[in-house]
């Protein structure tokens, strides 16, 4: 299964939506942690929820954080919430919204915190 995962550095990766079957390529692919950054039901009733998310990354021995954020517009304590998960959480860790974009913004506004 393709992740479709952009390499932000060597510990962050961000991806479109992930399904509960993609936590074991996620898995196999090396990554330790995953960060879900999209609210539940965003995408309506098929988008896989955050519990069920959860336990297939469980299942498949991976970490997981669940930071839900709007699409539009991530506030400095999102941010902040990203920085912290991205200093905790075994890496490398795969980040995954809508299409990736919100994850990578979160992880530029979680870099800009650290200068």
């Amino acid at each position: 299964m393709d992740l479709n995962a952009s390499s932000l550095n060597t510990d962050i990766s961000v991806a479109p939506q992930l399904t509960p079957e993609s936590m074991s390529a996620a898995a196999a692919a090396g990554f330790r942690s995953v960060i879900n950054n999209r609210p539940d039901f965003e995408g309506g009733p098929e988008q896989p929820t955050s519990a069920a998310m959860q336990a297939a990354a469980a299942a498949a021995g991976l970490e997981y954080a669940f930071l839900p954020v709007a699409g539009a517009f991530q506030t400095p304590e999102q941010a902040q919430a990203m920085a912290e998960l991205m200093g905790r959480l075994p890496k490398p860790v795969l980040a995954f919204c809508r299409s990736g974009a919100r994850s990578g913004r979160l992880y530029a506004m979680a870099c800009q915190l650290k200068t």
